[in-house]
């Protein structure tokens, strides 16, 4: 059990928004150059990850919200324009960690 455990669930929630948030941030203003390949590669998620499932959590409570508007919550601009401004070419080396990540994943799915 953890500490947040002990906490009320009014709270909790609360404090598990605010944290999110700052992780929204983060990636959105204070660490744009982070690229979606590598945030996959190291942690099995991105942006991109992020924006379907609040996309997904939205349409389960009953809100609509097309994937170009979930994804700007996550680039803080249009998805294009975050691409052209900041993504680079991945290299031969990242490009097959992800294909070893996607292989190894679909085989346990």
């Amino acid at each position: 059990m953890s500490k947040l455990d002990e906490i009320d669930e009014a709270t909790r929630t609360e404090i598990e928004a605010a944290a999110f948030r700052r992780l929204r941030k983060h990636l959105m203003e204070e660490r744009p150059e982070v690229q979606n390949i590598d945030l996959m590669n190291l942690a099995g998620f991105c942006r991109n990850c992020l924006a379907r499932w609040t996309q997904e959590e939205a349409a389960a409570r009953g809100h609509e919200m097309t994937k170009d508007e979930a994804r700007e919550a996550y680039y803080g601009m249009p998805y294009d324009q975050w691409r052209e401004k900041h993504q680079r070419e991945a290299s031969e080396q990242t490009r097959a960690a992800f294909d070893a990540a996607q292989k190894h994943e679909a085989s346990e799915g």
